[in-house]
């Protein structure tokens, strides 16, 4: 088994590798160390986060460095404030016994003073995000003529983030003699652009398989319809007990509305989206590392370079516009070889993605069923367990209050004590889950697995003719303002009443409300269960506006006619 001396470190990186408790290299430090300490040829490393990548790059660059000499000789490029932060605390540690070493960052957001005077102390080692750097060059601070190394650390966010610009500037300013060392998870073309425009026929170091995912994170997906998601993601919360996780959204609006439901049903989580300041942004980060909240819902933009530990699940409550982004969301869990596990709620429409990042990954995503009610029930019943016998008792400290407890408890048999002890905590997760109907969408015995995950389920309503008891007119509160679809309002009307048998005609949504087409035998069920529900934070209300056929829309409004076949066809009329 390889360890970190046969790599040739110095006794001074040794002893601080030690220092932290890692005593075997990860594939990616075992290859990257000895080809930057023996060989001046560039190189890109291909590995998902929580690899080991900093210490990779830098260990060997920092035994390279002439720490007599007060210039800029390593530049490490982050995507983020956050990320970079971390990159610049584990560079320092490794670094804590080389006498005379200087570390600085420089990122936006922040004052120019402070990081001004750190460059000018003689920092060797900078750690920066693109844009805050590119300023320094442009007011003649940061000098990066005699630059020995250069690291772009998670090349691909980067350019995702729009640093393409910044990046091109800071790469032509830097020292064209140096030795640059490119770090990604994906190598998408942007990526390999700059490889080959910036880098000198460049060694290349892949761990594991180029572009897929670590292989100790479990993936599955869950099938749901599109009005029953956000019942789905809470009963994935409830049956993992300890779910120490982030959840993706694909808009801040998501986010936002997440989060506001979870609050609502008390559940603790924070939200973390593009329009939250700086400080709001570290005070989020912060409370999260600590695990309290245990939730964090994000963007992918939000989310980019962070990094925590420990986290146990993530979460694809939206799956993202661009399947790369899936390799990067998933790679926030299982880090330093712990496991992990990466959960997508599919709309039934969403089978294409599933393929293409099943080809991403290399291997099979598996299907999961959603949790039932008893399986919740059953989970928190043995977690609940699992607390009472592993409690540690102090017999001397509860003695004096036991004769109060047995006085108290006096008549109730043993059945019946536990049953009380059990219903204390219990009775919250009896309520919301004892009578659950079952999420799952029904399979069509015509589709398969292979052929996407869309079926007939998907429509739900009956297409076949009306009802003998005739339509009524609906009026929902909501419209075009609240971004509502027909989509959402059928799975309102499915939630809030737990049917998917009522029939449904013609929608029309306006800019301030909306107008769908029920059975008129429904129509005082669907506005009973929909009153006093809620759509993103606003309160339902439904009204009656007619009850004879269905007029046209009017002009402006977004028309849907479910009455269609599978292939989106309206059905001929027989003559």
């Amino acid at each position: 088994m390889t360890t970190f001396t046969d790599l040739g470190l110095i006794p001074d990186l040794l002893d601080a590798i030690s220092a932290r408790g890692f005593e075997t290299p990860t594939p990616i430090q075992a290859e990257m160390i000895p080809f930057v300490l023996n060989e001046e040829r560039d190189v890109t490393g291909l590995a998902q986060t929580g690899t080991g990548k900093t210490a990779a790059f830098a260990l060997p660059t920092l035994q390279k460095l002439d720490l007599d000499n007060r210039s800029i000789q390593l530049l490490v490029l982050t995507p983020t404030r956050e990320l970079g932060m971390q990159v610049s605390r584990e560079i320092a540690d490794y670094g804590r016994n080389l006498n005379g070493l200087r570390t600085a960052i420089v990122y936006g957001g922040a004052p120019f003073g402070p990081q001004i005077r750190d460059l000018k102390a003689g920092a060797q080692v900078v750690t920066a995000t693109p844009g805050r750097l590119k300023d320094l060059l442009e007011k003649g601070i940061a000098d990066l003529s005699t630059l020995r190394f250069l690291v772009l650390d998670e090349a691909d966010q980067m350019l995702d983030m729009g640093f393409k610009d910044d990046l091109d500037a800071i790469l032509e300013a830097a020292n064209p003699d140096r030795q640059t060392l490119l770090f990604s998870a994906t190598m998408p073309p942007a990526v390999a652009r700059i490889a080959s425009s910036y880098m000198k026929d460049p060694h290349e170091i892949v761990s594991g398989t180029r572009n897929q995912g670590t292989s100790n994170v479990a993936h599955h997906y869950y099938r749901v319809h599109a009005g029953d998601k956000y019942a789905a993601l809470r009963r994935l919360i409830d049956v993992q007990t300890d779910m120490y996780g982030i959840i993706f959204c694909r808009t801040r609006e998501g986010v936002k509305d997440v989060v506001h439901r979870l609050s609502r049903d008390g559940y603790a989580a924070d939200a973390l989206h593009g329009e939250l300041s700086q400080s709001q942004r570290d005070s989020v980060m912060r409370r999260f590392r600590q695990g309290n909240p245990a939730l964090l819902v994000a963007t992918d933009v939000a989310a980019r370079g962070l990094d925590v530990d420990n986290l146990s699940h993530v979460v694809h409550y939206d799956l993202p516009d661009e399947i790369a982004a899936y390799t990067h969301r998933s790679g926030r869990t299982g880090r330093a070889g712990k496991s992990g596990s990466s959960l997508a709620l599919v709309n039934l429409k969403e089978g294409h993605k599933i393929r293409r990042i099943e080809q991403t990954l290399g291997r099979r995503m598996e299907e999961a069923k959603i949790p039932s009610g008893k399986d919740i029930c059953n989970s928190r019943l043995v977690e609940l367990l699992d607390r009472v016998t592993s409690v540690e008792v102090d017999e001397d400290a509860i003695a004096p209050y036991l004769q109060s407890v047995r006085d108290s408890l006096d008549g109730l048999g043993r059945e019946e004590l536990l049953q009380r002890l059990i219903s204390v905590e219990f009775n919250r997760i009896l309520a919301d889950y004892g009578g659950a109907p079952d999420l799952n969408p029904s399979p069509h015995p015509n589709k398969s697995r292979k052929n996407g995950l869309r079926t007939y389920a998907d429509r739900q309503f009956k297409p076949k003719g009306r009802p003998a008891g005739g339509m009524v007119r609906l009026r929902f509160n909501v419209g075009r303002r609240e971004g509502v679809l027909p989509p959402q309002l059928i799975g309102i009307i499915n939630q809030s009443t737990q049917s998917h048998d009522i029939h449904l005609g013609r929608i029309d949504i306006g800019s301030e409300s909306s107008d769908i087409q029920v059975e008129a035998r429904m129509a005082a069920r669907v506005k009973s269960a929909v009153a006093g529900t809620a759509y993103r934070g606003k309160d339902l209300r439904v009204e009656q506006v007619e009850s004879n056929a269905v007029r046209g829309p009017k002009p402006g409004k977004r028309t849907a006619d479910p009455r269609r076949t599978a292939g989106g066809k309206k059905k001929a009329k027989r003559k």
